[in-house]
């Protein structure tokens, strides 16, 4: 069995980070990362318990649950500039790690490393520039929830369930974790998970108190559920709401539609599960499958969110002729558009002409037929 080999991933990686940054322009930097300086200003108002969620922030409102801000609260102590070149320090790490740890979980490495991190490198690498570029989360994301996925695999269910619920902290679409973590490991994972659940509720209660901690969770629903419809025709969201608001427009087609599409696809997720709940490493697949689904049913996701599918690239392209013929080469093609659709050399109006379509959600949607496909031969 080959091995993952970190130190060439790493210096690999590292310089694609940079040179992602060069890309999309380093001197842009300190008057970019506008999502970080969300989290900055969440984290500053849980330190002076005040108001989380105001809707004067206007398209910068704070999304997240409040345990992210009493969490980030540490982070507003250093001078906004300072914060922001320690999390693109932070990033710019994390970006190596999530690809090593992609490749590490893989059940058997039929690639050369080196093939992987190219393919890799080609179909995500725009999502991390931009990532980066943003300030965004879902690289500490990702790497939370790939290291749950080793602990799963190594059997250790109640960190990986610990692990899990920390990236519902995160990013509060993780909660799609904690059914699966329950069905592969059963009591243990459930009881973790649920003591760890009530604990993340809980903390901001440090801060605000019982009643205030009550507030600040419908106030978090309230901003969440009030500002999905607004942002569903933007052309990089990449949902599958904001799929059929393109295609359908208004009226109540669209969500029937979606709520269709989300239902099939949560379908074929828990057959996944269920069918591979005596393949050995089986999470790796189940796990890379879940990542992938979350952009598609999140009404909030931006196409850079499509970054946390790195391990189902690597998966594909690791057993990637082990798919039938017409299956593989489609999805091949998909996985070249995902990665060489760029705005740079596009255009703006052919951009957002190429995105108004949604060819990068069907795209994803190649690649977890590919998945699905996999997993229906027990090849993982």
């Amino acid at each position: 069995m080959l091995k993952p080999e970190p130190p060439a991933v790493a210096v690999v990686l590292v310089t694609a980070a940079l040179a992602a940054v060069a890309a999309f322009g380093f001197h842009r930097l300190p008057g970019e990362m506008r999502d970080f300086e969300v989290y900055w200003t969440a984290a500053s108002r849980a330190l002076d318990s005040e108001p989380l969620y105001r809707v004067a922030d206007g398209h910068y409102q704070f999304k997240y649950l409040p345990a992210f801000a009493v969490f980030a609260a540490p982070m507003a102590l250093l001078p906004l500039p300072a914060a922001k070149a320690l999390w693109f320090s932070v990033s710019a790490a994390l970006l190596p790690l999530l690809v090593w740890l992609a490749i590490a979980l893989l059940p058997m490495r039929r690639r050369p490393g080196w093939t992987l991190v190219l393919v890799v490198l080609i179909a995500m690498g725009k999502f991390y520039g931009h990532e980066l570029v943003l300030g965004q989360v879902n690289l500490l994301f990702a790497v939370i929830v790939c290291v749950g996925m080793l602990l799963m695999a190594d059997g250790r269910a109640g960190s990986a369930a610990a692990l899990l619920v920390a990236a519902v902290v995160v990013k509060p679409y993780a909660v799609v974790f904690l059914p699966w973590i329950g069905i592969r490991r059963g009591r243990t994972a459930i009881i973790t998970a649920a003591i760890a659940f009530v604990a993340v509720l809980a903390v901001p209660a440090v801060l605000y108190g019982i009643q205030g901690t009550v507030d600040l969770h419908r106030d978090w629903w309230s901003t969440v559920s009030g500002s999905t419809v607004p942002n569903l025709t933007n052309s990089d969201n990449v949902s599958l709401a904001g799929m059929f608001a393109k295609w359908l427009g208004p009226g109540p087609s669209a969500p029937m539609a979606t709520l269709a599409a989300s239902l099939f696809l949560l379908t074929v997720a828990a057959v996944t599960i269920l069918r591979g709940r005596a393949i050995v490493r089986g999470e790796t697949l189940e796990g890379a499958l879940l990542l992938t689904l979350i952009p598609l049913l999140s009404p909030q996701g931006w196409d850079y969110v499509f970054l946390v599918a790195t391990p189902a690239v690597v998966l594909f392209a690791n057993y990637d002729d082990r798919v039938p013929p017409l299956l593989r080469w489609t999805t091949w093609v998909a996985v070249a558009v995902i990665g060489l659709s760029l705005f740079d050399v596009m255009g703006r109006e052919r951009y957002a002409t190429f995105m108004s379509w949604s060819i990068i959600t069907w795209c994803f949607l190649v690649l977890i037929a590919s998945l699905g496909v996999l997993r229906e031969r027990r090849i993982v």
